[in-house]
């Protein structure tokens, strides 16, 4: 039998540092900590968007909210005394659905704008000019977003 701690959103054997007395670390918090240590952030890969049916789209939207929140959630656990945290923070408009993942001055915005029957994903990071809307290419890259906002 495997005892519970084992199992965590990363899957079997997710956790990382389960002797005795040593702090358990998932895999994404053991990238903050090398970011903190002085690693590059990596640079979450982007696609163009492209409208999907709405059901789909938010389907895809609250997966990533999801996600987002427990990522937020690791990262601040090894960010506790150590200045900023990194925040995120829901709204929504008339047709369409966001969160914002802060840290500091840096920001990005997960949207998804609905209009008739379709909606578009999109992705926004702050400072960065807009041509085109883009989205992540999946929803493994929500790590690599939340790792440039604390690196870069």
């Amino acid at each position: 039998m495997v005892p519970l701690a084992h199992f965590t959103c990363h899957g079997r054997g997710g956790i990382i540092g389960a002797e005795k007395g040593t702090p358990l670390m998932t895999p994404f918090m053991l990238a903050v900590q090398a970011l903190l240590e002085g690693d590059q952030p990596p640079e979450p890969a982007t696609k163009p968007s492209r409208p999907r049916p709405v059901a789909k789209a938010a389907d895809t939207h609250v997966i990533l909210r999801s996600l987002a929140e427990q990522l937020v959630s690791e990262a601040n656990a090894v960010l506790r005394g150590r200045g900023v945290g990194i925040s995120l923070v829901d709204d929504t408009r008339p047709g369409e659905l966001m969160f914002t993942v802060r840290h500091g001055d840096r920001a990005a915005r997960v949207r998804t704008v609905v209009s008739g029957h379709t909606a578009l994903g999109q992705l926004v990071k702050a400072g960065a000019p807009v041509e085109e809307p883009r989205e992540l290419t999946s929803e493994d890259e929500l790590q690599a977003l939340v790792l440039s906002l604390l690196g870069g």
